[in-house]
C-alpha cells in the first residue's frame, strides 16, 4: 500500500480490519533509539519481554547523542561523587528543586518518584557500563571540556530556587574527554540493548498506530524500504520519538516564540511521536514551552555583570542558569540585549566565536557606552547607578542576585557585550509533549490511560516542562529514568 493511498497516518490510527497481515509479532514495540528508547528497551528486555526497537535514522543516538551527556542526579544523601566533593544532597531538597524547575504545573508525582529513586538510578547507569570520574568542577561552566564529572548545572544557588531547596551541584557528566559526552552515553546504552538481544531495526519510520475502535493500541505500522510493515505488539507500544523542534509548522502553531531562537537542537524531532499518541486520544500539554540558551558564561566572572534590554533596563538576576537568562531574554520585547561588564571582571566569553558574542562597544564612562548603543538618555546610566549603589552594600533588592556575585561596575574601561537575539547563536528545543503517568502510560484529556500505549523522553512533557526552570541534565534524567518506567510498565502488562 503506497503512502498516498493508505487510510492511516500519524494522525489517524490503522484499524484492525485494515491490517492485511502481521509482518512481525513482538511483545513490546519501541519507537526511537535515543536515551528514552534505549532505557525502555533495557528495562523491558531485562524483565524477559520480547522487544523490538524501531529507529527512523540509520543508527542509535537521536538528539541524546548531540548532548553533553549530563544527567541530573542526587538525593538520598548524594551520589558517591557528590559526597566525595563534600556535599550531602537531601531527597527533600532535590524534590523541592524539581518542583520549582518544573514550573507552575510541575508533575509532583514524577518529581517525588525521581527524587526518591535518583541515587538508585545513578547506580543503574553505572551497572549499564557508564563510567563517572570522581571529580568536581567548582567553577560555573556550561559543560566540562575535560573528563570531569560533577558540575553546577542549574539555578540551584540562585533566587528563588535557593529559598526552598538547599543548593547542591547535581549535573553528572560521564567520563569523556571533551564536550559531547552524549555520544559516549548512547554508545554504552546501545551496547547494553544489543547484549540483551533486543531486535533493533533502523531506517524504519513508524507511520501509524494500530488500534481498535476504542483506541486500544495493538501495534504499529512501520515504513521500511518503501513498504509498510504491520507490527503486532502484544504488551504495548512505547513512543520515544523526540520533540518537535524540527517541525516549523508545529512551532508556529504551538510555540512561535521559539522561532526567535535561530539554532534548533535535534535530529528528526518532527513531532511524529506526539502526533501518533494524539491519533488515539493522547493529550499534549505545555506545547508552548521550550528550552533556549546563549552560552554567555564561562568565564564565571561575567556573572558579576548585568544584562539590559534595548530600553537600558535590567530584567533578571544574572546568577541563574544560562538558559534561564536566555529564556528571560526570549520573553522580552525587542531584539537588542547587552551584558555590561567593567574592566575588573571582563574577559572574553569562552564560547564567543561559537555563539557569536562580540563587544558591541567600550568606553571610559557608562554615559559613553549608553550613547554608542543609542539607548534612551539616562536609561543605561540610571540602571548601572542604581545597581552599583545596592551592590556596594551587598544587596540586590530588585532581582535578588546572591551577594557573592555582586560588585559595583566602576572600573574602566566599561564594556557592553552584544547578545542580540537576531544575531547571536541561541540554541533551542521543545519541552511540550504528551501527558503521561510516572509509569509512562499515555493519558487522554481526562487523564485516563490509553490502553497499550506508553511514552517517554521529549515525546512527553516530563520533569523538564518549563523553560525558566530548565537545568542541564534534566532531559537525560527524564528520558533515562522514565524510559525505564515505561519499559517496565509495558513488559509487565498482560498480553493481548
Amino acid at each position: 500500500m503506497s503512502e498516498a493511498s493508505a487510510p492511516y497516518s500519524r494522525h489517524r490510527p490503522c484499524r484492525p480490519h485494515e491490517v492485511p497481515r502481521w509482518d512481525l509479532e513482538t511483545e513490546v514495540a519501541i519507537v526511537g533509539f535515543g536515551a528514552a528508547g534505549a532505557s525502555s528497551a533495557i528495562e523491558a528486555a531485562g524483565l524477559g519481554a520480547k522487544v523490538t526497537l524501531f529507529e527512523a535514522g540509520s543508527g542509535h543516538g537521536g538528539t541524546s547523542a548531540l548532548s553533553g551527556g549530563e544527567i541530573y542526579l542526587g538525593g538520598s544523601g548524594g551520589t558517591p561523587i557528590q559526597r566525595s566533593a563534600g556535599f550531602t544532597d537531601d531527597t527533600e531538597d532535590l524534590y523541592q528543586y524539581l518542583l520549582m524547575a518544573g514550573g507552575p504545573d510541575a508533575d509532583a508525582d514524577k518529581c517525588r518518584l525521581y527524587a526518591e529513586q535518583s541515587l538508585a538510578h545513578y547506580e543503574w547507569l553505572v551497572a549499564q557500563g557508564v563510567v563517572y570520574k570522581n571529580s568536581f568542577i567548582a567553577q560555573r561552566i556550561v559543560e566540562p571540556v575535560s573528563d570531569d564529572c560533577l558540575i553546577w548545572s542549574g539555578s540551584e544557588e540562585a533566587w528563588p530556587f535557593r529559598e526552598r531547596a538547599r543548593p547542591c551541584p547535581r549535573g553528572h557528566t560521564p567520563q569523556w574527554m571533551g564536550m559531547g559526552g552524549g555520544k559516549y552515553l548512547m554508545d554504552v546504552l546501545a551496547a547494553r540493548v544489543q547484549a540483551l538481544g533486543v531486535d533493533v531495526r533502523c531506517d524504519a519510520r513508524a507511520v501509524a498506530l494500530i488500534a481498535d475502535d476504542a483506541n486500544r493500541v495493538m501495534g504499529l505500522v512501520v515504513r521500511r524500504d518503501g513498504r509498510d510493515r504491520f507490527v503486532r505488539a502484544r504488551r504495548g507500544v512505547i513512543l520515544c520519538a523526540g520533540g518537535f523542534i524540527m517541525n516549523r509548522a508545529m512551532l508556529q502553531q504551538h510555540a512561535p516564540q521559539l522561532l526567535r531562537a535561530n539554532t534548533p537542537i535535534g535530529t528528526v524531532d518532527d513531532g511524529a511521536g506526539i502526533h501518533l499518541a494524539q491519533s488515539v486520544g493522547g493529550h499534549a500539554i505545555h506545547m508552548s514551552e521550550g528550552f533556549v540558551t546563549l552560552p554567555w558564561y564561562p568565564p564565571e566572572s561575567l556573572i558579576r555583570g548585568i544584562f539590559i534590554n534595548e530600553q537600558g533596563q535590567r530584567f533578571i538576576n544574572e546568577d541563574g542558569y544560562h538558559g534561564r537568562t536566555a529564556q528571560a531574554i526570549l520573553q522580552q520585547p525587542g531584539t537588542r540585549f547587552y551584558l555590561l561588564a567593567d574592566g575588573e571582571i571582563f574577559k572574553e566569553p569562552e564560547f564567543s566565536d561559537f555563539a557569536r558574542i562580540r563587544i558591541a562597544t567600550a568606553g571610559e564612562s557608562w554615559a559613553e557606552v549608553e550613547r554608542d548603543l543609542e539607548l534612551p538618555a539616562g536609561a543605561l546610566t540610571g540602571t548601572v547607578e542604581l545597581y552599583n549603589a545596592h551592590a556596594a552594600r551587598g544587596a540586590d533588592p530588585l532581582f535578588h542576585k546572591q551577594p557573592k556575585w555582586l560588585k559595583p561596575l566602576t572600573q574602566p574601561p566599561f564594556v557592553a557585550l552584544d547578545c542580540r537575539i537576531d544575531y547571536c547563536t541561541y540554541f533551542t528545543f521543545t519541552l511540550g509533549g504528551i501527558d503521561t503517568r510516572p509509569g509512562g502510560e499515555v493519558l487522554d484529556a481526562g487523564r485516563a490511560p490509553v490502553p497499550g500505549l506508553y511514552a517517554a523522553g521529549r515525546t512527553t512533557s516530563g520533569l523538564p516542562r518549563w523553560g525558566a526552570g530548565y537545568s542541564s541534565g534534566l532531559s537525560l534524567a527524564d528520558a533515562t529514568f522514565f524510559g525505564r518506567q515505561a519499559g517496565r510498565s509495558a513488559a509487565l502488562r498482560n498480553g493481548v
